[in-house]
């Protein structure tokens, strides 16, 4: 583990150092420009990258009517189950007007049937209910409803309630809205439930009838016949009006691998829809999605200069999911990028942001492979006296190829300290026996000229 650390340390290292090589030179940056529509604020964001494509006062702060009921159905869908029982009190009938499903005090309905009311019929009672239901009370929801807004990042909301009735204490923008649906958006019920068009409610402890339910968001149904505002890569949204509020519309559409989120506020029917439209065809038209895993090319191959070990997996590699979202007159390479470090995560060490026409374009996470490096051949002896005996494991012989070109250099130099230390080990180790021996051969030759000396003294 403090090996791989270490190497993907070096890896970011020299990414960041050697950031591309070289920056190329760029083409003038162009961004298209907007359609006029006739709504006072509006945005439209690219889902997956967060990038805001087009936007007309779009934190300026109004009443939001019913997409609100985005914000609570998240929290639902994040913090209940479909099958959960939720039970309609007195102030959730007594304490709501407008659009709802005419349900009564005490009955009982699921958690999916409370968000199919709400979603496609707009029922502020089913609103209020889940609020009650979801948090320990009310106003535990409401907290639940701000502190979700400050997480995601938004700045021009307060909520006072579930469902939009209008209050002085409620606004938001159509930025913040934007934001919500973009996280809305990753949860797969949310999904379906705002793709649905129709859906029935089966008979509950008060009504025996089933409920009948149609998705009033006419850019996906023909709600009440209405079939001139109907968009076919519409995946679904929510509609809004208050006399204070006008018309507010959130909508979601996909096309060519994006998924678009428009968001118009302070509108005067049927110019939501228009102006919806309007900005979709705009976007789909303009703009294109770029894979960056697909497309950065520099990245990699500063990865594979970098690397020491043959025939391994790189210790890092980008997210196959990332995107960065370009006019369709810019090439990929046109997008600069920048790399973020991030220290508090074990899978993610990075992150590749991509900047274009003074924009944040998307990106990409750098993360951990999981690839490990090859190990030495090894053996591990295990005994058992008792009952088996003495037993050998033998580890998988695992196969360790290191650049030579590399580190020749630094292997003869080790070769060579390994043999001055045997050396000098081999005579720190033996130094008494050789002592032994040389004095030996000297106390040899001592007695051997003696000897001689004697032999020439007899012979005279």
């Amino acid at each position: 583990m403090k090996k791989r650390k270490k190497w993907i340390g070096i890896l970011l290292g020299a990414v960041c150092l050697f950031q591309f090589n070289a920056v190329p030179v760029q083409a003038e940056e162009y961004w298209p420009e907007g359609p006029q529509i006739a709504g006072e604020s509006a945005v439209v964001m690219e889902a997956s990258t967060g990038t805001v494509l087009y936007e007309k006062n779009s934190h300026e702060q109004s009443y939001p009517a019913s997409i609100t009921k985005i914000m609570t159905s998240l929290l639902a869908v994040e913090n209940s189950s479909l099958d959960e029982k939720v039970t309609f009190s007195k102030n959730a009938i007594y304490r709501t007007e407008g659009s709802g499903i005419s349900r009564d005090v005490d009955e009982v309905m699921t958690m999916e049937e409370c968000l199919y009311g709400l979603m496609l019929e707009s029922a502020n009672e089913c609103g209020y209910a889940i609020a009650e239901h979801v948090g320990k009370d009310y106003e535990d929801f409401i907290r639940m409803m701000n502190d979700k807004a400050k997480e995601l990042g938004c700045t021009d909301t307060h909520f006072n309630n579930p469902h939009g009735l209008p209050d002085e204490e409620h606004w938001t923008s159509p930025y913040d809205i934007a934001l919500i649906s973009r996280e809305a958006l990753k949860n797969d019920i949310f999904r379906m439930i705002v793709n649905t068009k129709r859906y029935t409610i089966p008979p509950t402890n008060k009504h025996e009838e089933e409920t009948y339910l149609v998705n009033h968001h006419k850019m996906l149904t023909n709600y009440q016949g209405d079939t001139r505002y109907l968009y076919d890569n519409c995946i679904g949204g929510k509609t809004g009006y208050t006399s204070v509020a006008g018309s507010t519309l959130a909508t979601f559409a996909e096309k060519d691998g994006m998924t678009l989120i428009c968001v118009v506020t302070r509108e005067q029917a049927p110019n939501h829809y228009l102006d919806t439209r309007i900005l979709f065809d705009y976007c789909f038209e303009n703009f294109q999605l770029w894979n960056v895993a697909e497309n950065e090319k520099n990245y990699t191959q500063n990865i594979k200069e970098n690397k020491i070990f043959e025939n391994e997996e790189s210790f890092v590699g980008l997210n196959e999911e990332g995107s960065i979202v370009l006019p369709k007159a810019a090439a990929f390479t046109d997008a600069v990028p920048e790399i973020v470090e991030i220290k508090d995560s074990k899978d993610v060490i990075g992150n590749i942001q991509y900047v274009y026409a003074g924009r944040q374009v998307g990106g990409t996470e750098i993360e951990v492979t999981g690839a490990k490096v090859s190990e030495f051949k090894f053996h591990k002896a295990k005994e058992d006296n008792k009952e088996k005996g003495e037993k050998k494991e033998n580890k998988e012989e695992k196969v360790f190829k290191i650049n030579i070109k590399y580190i020749v250099l630094g292997a003869l130099a080790v070769i060579l300290l390994i043999g001055v230390g045997f050396g000098i080990y081999y005579l720190a180790d033996n130094f008494y026996l050789i002592k032994y021996k040389i004095e030996c051969r000297r106390q040899h030759k001592i007695s051997f000229k003696e000897i001689k000396f004697k032999k020439g003294r007899r012979r005279k």
